[in-house]
């Protein structure tokens, strides 16, 4: 049996999941091959749960230093059991957004299998070939243990397994310093454990500025959290008592750490074996991901790649964004391509938020041109009162006074973080307007006169080639070649009907009939094609141009309106 569609979404997690929707909503024929259970690392162990169980830590703790706000403390009476209940409640009452059976009602096949390419235009489903237009891998990434002698003996405890915890561990070793191990640790120390955390770097969070990392260290320590930093794990070994020793190459000599259970989040790998990447001309680098350029393609035809299986930033919303980018991309051959200013938060307390550049990779840069600005969230009035007066905030410009990249490490920053990064996207939109207005060639008189283009934020709006794809020296022709990636974009915003039916095909680049060309002429400029493919069933959602006074083309559909420059390329494709 053989079935061709119009895209075929390999993984169910985060981005597969966005990338479906967003096909299914465009009218594309959209198949999901999962293999486990759709919904991904987010929903089933990552995000949900850990921040349900951060959600009980924290208020633990707050009871716990009430003092800090004038009312009395007390130490909180924890049932372990019912924190997990707390967690799996929240894991029950999300998991119906991401379920087949919605992905079914929007027009997704969902097909439980292994899934395997079986050479271009062909991937292997449990025996059932499909065949495929375009295909976008989203099979994200799982944990990875170190080589360490004897850890795998002591049943060692990841970021998939650790929520199948019976009982609280007396005795927890966090194996690695990174933003989940300090986020688990601290939460884990707060309910009641006695946790060490091994680091085998400098500080904490090595992708952060310096000084977020000592923060961390800090308040984990005061929090009786130890903290052991610059150590090199030698070996585990088993104790008579049924515990382990964990066994360091740092001073005092000869020291052991005892614990129950050991957590290993030490890093992420993506999931690539067994997919037959070989077979279809798809490059992997050392580490098995994906390679991707900025459009998110991969070194085959019409093969794309989203979220943590391309090594980029290993973020839920990072797969989101990538799958809003590569989607349109593969359907409509769409140039749009990822953003490189993406905001993360770790969310210890304090939350560390950062969105562009640190100060050491500013001033690799621009050298002592740099311009930091810090406050310290110790004299901050709010803070005060609050009883939270710790934290600070840094702000990273370059030579000409521009925002570059902004850290925010306090109680709720990662909050702050995601208003910086709106108000943020709202100067780059603004600044993208400005500099559109004052490129476009002013008629007056029968003489054009041009404009200098607006200031560009580094940060926001960095600066592209002249022969960037989306940087032409006309704004024009790049406007009108995304035309159709703002089309399936706006059905991804669901600016659709909800109870509109959902067509069985809207394919715009395949099946064409003739084209429909509207030419235009303006001060006897030669006349442009603008061409506008329609579906081939009358019945599907087609786009109408209407001429208009203005400098522009309407353009009009079912489910949304934009507006195209006349000037420069309007080619449909």
């Amino acid at each position: 049996m053989s079935s061709r569609y119009d895209l075929v979404v390999v993984g169910g997690g985060t981005g597969g999941l966005v990338s479906a929707l967003i096909a299914a909503g465009a009218g594309a024929r959209v198949a999901l091959v999962e293999r486990d259970r759709t919904g991904g690392e987010c929903l089933w162990t990552g995000c949900v749960p850990s921040k349900s169980l951060l959600a009980a830590a924290a208020l633990a703790h707050r009871i716990r230093h009430a003092d800090a706000v004038g009312l009395t403390p007390s130490e909180p009476k924890i049932d372990y059991a019912r924190v997990m209940d707390h967690v799996r409640d929240a894991i029950a009452t999300i998991q119906p957004h991401d379920s087949p059976q919605r992905l079914r009602a929007a027009g997704v096949e969902v097909i439980p299998a292994n899934a395997r390419f079986d050479g271009p235009g062909h991937i292997r489903v449990d025996g059932r070939e499909l065949r495929w237009r375009a295909a976008i891998i989203a099979t994200g990434s799982g944990p990875v243990t170190p080589p360490i002698p004897g850890l795998a003996d002591s049943e060692p405890l990841t970021t998939d397994t650790v929520w199948d915890l019976p009982r609280l561990p007396r005795r927890l070793v966090v194996l690695g310093g990174g933003p989940i191990g300090c986020e688990l640790g601290q939460a884990f120390a707060r309910l009641g454990s006695h946790v060490t955390l091994v680091e085998q770097a400098e500080r904490l969070l090595v992708n952060e500025e310096p000084r977020a990392g000592e923060l961390i260290a800090a308040r984990l320590t005061a929090e009786g959290v130890d903290v052991r930093l610059g150590s090199q794990t030698l070996d585990v070994r088993p104790r008579r008592d049924g515990a382990h020793e964990l066994w360091l190459d740092d001073p005092p000599a000869g020291e052991a750490i005892v614990f129950d259970r050991i957590l290993v989040v030490t890093g992420r790998g993506p999931l690539t074996e067994h997919l037959g990447l070989d077979t279809v001309g798809v490059n992997v680098d050392e580490r098995g991901a994906v390679i991707v350029d900025p459009r998110l393609r991969t070194s085959a035809r019409g093969i794309y790649a989203v979220g943590d299986v391309t090594g980029l930033l290993p973020f839920t919303h990072v797969a989101a964004h990538h799958a809003r980018v590569a989607t349109p991309n593969a359907l409509f051959h769409a140039r749009g391509e990822i953003s490189q200013t993406v905001p993360w938060v770790t969310f210890t307390d304090p939350e560390v938020a950062r969105v562009g550049l640190t100060e050491s990779q500013a001033r690799e840069r621009w050298g002592k041109r740099v311009i930091v600005i810090e406050s310290d969230y110790q004299t901050l009035d709010r803070a005060i009162t609050a009883g939270e007066a710790y934290g600070f905030a840094k702000l990273v410009a370059d030579p000409h006074r521009r925002l570059v990249g902004a850290t925010v490490a306090a109680p709720a920053g990662g909050g702050g973080d995601r208003r910086a990064h709106r108000v943020g996207r709202a100067r780059r939109e603004d600044q993208r307007g400005l500099a559109h207005r004052a490129r476009l060639p002013h008629v007056r008189r029968g003489t054009r006169a041009r404009r200098r283009p607006a200031p560009r934020c580094p940060l926001f709006d960095p600066p592209r080639p002249r022969n960037h794809p989306t940087g032409a020296r006309h704004p024009a022709a790049a406007r009108a070649r995304s035309m159709t990636a703002r089309l399936a974009q706006a059905v991804a915003f669901q600016r659709r009907p909800v109870d509109a039916p959902v067509p069985s095909i809207a394919r715009l680049w395949a099946h064409r009939r003739p084209a429909q060309a509207v030419r235009s002429r303006r001060n006897g400029a030669r006349g442009i094609d603008h061409e506008l493919d329609g579906a081939r069933d009358r019945a599907q959602p087609r786009c109408a141009a209407s001429r208009s006074t203005r400098r522009t083309f309407t353009i009009t559909g079912p489910w949304t309106m934009c507006r195209i420059p006349r000037p420069g390329l309007a080619r449909l494709r």
